[in-house]
């Protein structure tokens, strides 16, 4: 008897199925991963389960018996537990304070126990094989040391099934390897784990069984021994997908990006920027990894002229722009595809004719006789759309209306029809599926063919060792290795991420 059952589960919001009479189980032991495109259904069908949603049809069994979970406390209650993409801890307190939050062991009743606290979350933590200091300050831990405390706070609630969201998106190797470490032991114990993700190949290793969505509905359940990323990627999208891109050889020409001694000052004692220097030729892409928070967003701020260094030089296409402006960057030959699309990348409010013309709105072939043409506007939008793929219902509808892979097509078409040497692409698939990811990368390795330089920027290394030339790594604002993509692999890269010696990578 599965200890999930969810069986014929609806659910709507307004005219759109989310959920279209879904059957999803998991066994004791077994760890599930749900998988599917963006708006497949996957975070609904867990929002039902963990009760932050109603179901409009359907039942839910836990263990042969029929539930109804009203909120996210019924569903804890009976077992059940999330890990959210994005954690939910005080920085401030300790692992132990947090694990227990609102379930403190008290003294005489009126006191928290603290020594007692911390022997309990120590004890649990050594029960499950996790390597994690109840004493330690939560903003003291690595993001692989958070994700573990999370898990602890549903453990200690006594959860049997848990639910984790995405949970390598921000992972080093290294990190991503020891939390499989832990859900096989937490499998071997009896649990039931469901994994939403994207990321297909970490299916294939951690997963003994794959749901597939589709629009809303089952298009397979599958074991993992008997499939492949493959059938797993035909099952999402209902058609063949490139799981990886091939790079041809690369023809390098001059230096289109020239960075010097940059240096950005921050409040600390420590530079956020401390002396980086690059270069990124025509012809070439070159990705920069790091774990989150050692300089990469500072670096793109600098170039793009958010922030203004406080030492160093920029040049694009030999044009020094140190002190320019974000105008005077893009007009000198830079194109941006920002990491949050929604703040930066478009505005959200305007139509989709108007975000794919912001840059163009002053010149031929969108204004005639000194004024914007309507027709040439939206002209100009539907050829945009056609070129990338933009899956819209008119030009005219607001840019907030769409889904989050076509609203980064998007970003791309409109900086890519700016013809810029220069492509600085920050995390340019993240929160896209499958096909949309095969489309960016197409085309940006379609720019790098065409003689443009192109800085990427990811947190996912598949993408930065499938599309990069060279790897640069960034640890505590500085470079702190610039390899040829070739002769770097992930477990290296993770290695080097977290600032030990490359000598080290396979010891």
């Amino acid at each position: 008897m599965p200890l999930v059952e969810m069986q014929g589960i609806v659910k709507r919001f307004g005219g759109l199925t989310a959920n279209d009479h879904v059957d999803f189980a998991v066994e004791r032991g077994e760890i599930r991963a749900l998988v599917g495109e963006n708006g497949a259904g996957k975070t609904t069908l867990m929002r039902v389960l963990f009760g932050l949603l109603r179901p409009d049809e359907g039942v839910i069994r836990l263990d042969g018996r029929m539930v109804d979970f009203h909120n996210p406390r019924d569903a804890i209650a009976h077992g059940v537990g999330m890990v959210h993409q994005h954690f939910m801890l005080f920085e401030d307190l300790t692992v132990a304070d947090n694990v227990i939050y609102g379930m403190e062991p008290r003294r005489w009743g009126l006191f928290v126990d603290r020594e007692q606290a911390r022997a309990e979350v120590e004890g649990l933590a050594n029960r499950h094989g996790f390597r994690v200091d109840p004493r330690a300050p939560v903003k003291a831990l690595s993001v692989g040391e958070r994700q573990r405390v999370e898990i602890l706070k549903l453990l200690y609630r006594g959860a049997d099934i848990l639910i984790l969201d995405e949970p390598t998106a921000v992972l080093t190797p290294q990190e991503r390897n020891d939390l499989f470490a832990v859900l096989h032991v937490l499998a071997e114990q009896g649990k039931a784990i469901i994994l939403i993700t994207h990321k297909l190949k970490e299916v294939m290793a951690v997963a003994q069984s794959a749901t597939v969505l589709r629009h809303g509905r089952v298009t397979g359940n599958v074991q993992t021994a008997e499939t492949s990323v493959e059938e797993l990627a035909h099952l999402m999208v209902g058609r063949r997908v490139l799981t990886r891109i091939e790079r041809p050889p690369a023809s390098i020409g001059e230096a289109v990006l020239a960075v010097r001694g940059l240096t950005l000052e921050g409040d600390g004692p420590r530079p956020l920027l401390d002396d980086v220097s690059l270069e990124v030729r025509a012809g070439e892409i070159v990705g920069v990894a790091g774990v989150a928070g050692n300089g990469q967003t500072e670096l793109v701020d600098t170039l793009v002229g958010f922030r203004i260094a406080s030492r160093g030089a920029i040049t694009i296409s030999g044009q020094d722009v140190t002190g320019h402006d974000v105008l005077a960057r893009r007009r000198a030959g830079l194109a941006y595809i920002p990491e949050d699309r929604y703040q930066r990348g478009v505005a959200a409010e305007a139509s989709i004719a108007e975000n794919l013309a912001m840059g163009f709105q002053h010149d031929p072939p969108l204004v005639h006789n000194g004024l914007l043409s309507p027709a040439s506007l939206y002209e100009w939008a539907d050829r945009l759309a056609d070129d990338y793929d933009i899956r819209m219902s008119t030009p005219r509808e607001a840019a907030r209306n769409l889904s989050g892979g076509n609203l980064q097509k998007v970003v791309l078409a409109r900086e890519f029809t700016h013809n810029a040497r220069l492509i600085l692409a920050d995390q340019p698939t993240r929160g896209v599926d499958i096909a949309a990811t095969e489309f960016i990368h197409q085309r940006l390795l379609d720019r790098r063919n065409a003689g443009d330089a192109i800085l990427l920027i990811s947190a996912d290394l598949d993408e930065i060792l499938a599309l990069s030339d060279r790897v640069l790594v960034m640890v505590e604002g500085q470079i702190a290795a610039n390899r040829p993509a070739d002769a770097i692999d992930e477990y290296e890269l993770g290695l080097l991420m977290t600032g030990q010696p490359a000598n080290s990578a396979h010891a």
